[in-house]
């Protein structure tokens, strides 16, 4: 009866060698090659600049990839129009929401956006920068 099913089986797959009886001693097992390189993807910090709404666009795009962590410097939008640095911010926001991300400001020009691996450390008592240098990070 088994070699009945076999012999259908063959017939209607047409592929002999996935049909094999193993044989006694045989393990029972597959042995499967591993690339290292191919089955682990890297982690990627990547600066952007901010210059333009459209700009936006390959910050969200990155960010969909799972595997980047964003540093976007808003220094130059901001400085030229305030109305569409919180349009991209709210853009930001909303796609990092959606992906489980985290994002935060780092002083007045810098922004971290992480994936959902990664969170972004706060701690509400941060040391006070001394006069000439930047702050802490601020929530978005």
């Amino acid at each position: 009866m088994k070699s009945f099913f076999m012999r259908l089986k063959d017939r209607m797959t047409g592929d002999q060698d996935d049909l094999r009886i193993p044989e006694e001693g045989d393990e029972g097992y597959v042995e499967l090659s591993t690339d290292a390189e191919k089955s682990r993807s890297k982690i990627t910090v990547r600066p952007f600049m901010l210059e333009d709404f459209a700009d936006t666009k390959y910050i969200l795009d990155s960010l969909r990839e799972g595997y980047t962590i964003a540093l976007v410097n808003i220094r130059q939008l901001k400085d030229k129009d305030l109305v569409e640095l919180k349009r991209s911010i709210n853009k930001l926001k909303k796609t990092t929401d959606a992906i489980n991300g985290d994002i935060a400001g780092f002083g007045e020009d810098w922004l971290c956006i992480t994936p959902s691996f990664a969170m972004i450390h706060r701690d509400s008592k941060l040391p006070k920068a001394p006069s000439g240098q930047q702050e802490g990070m601020e929530e978005y």
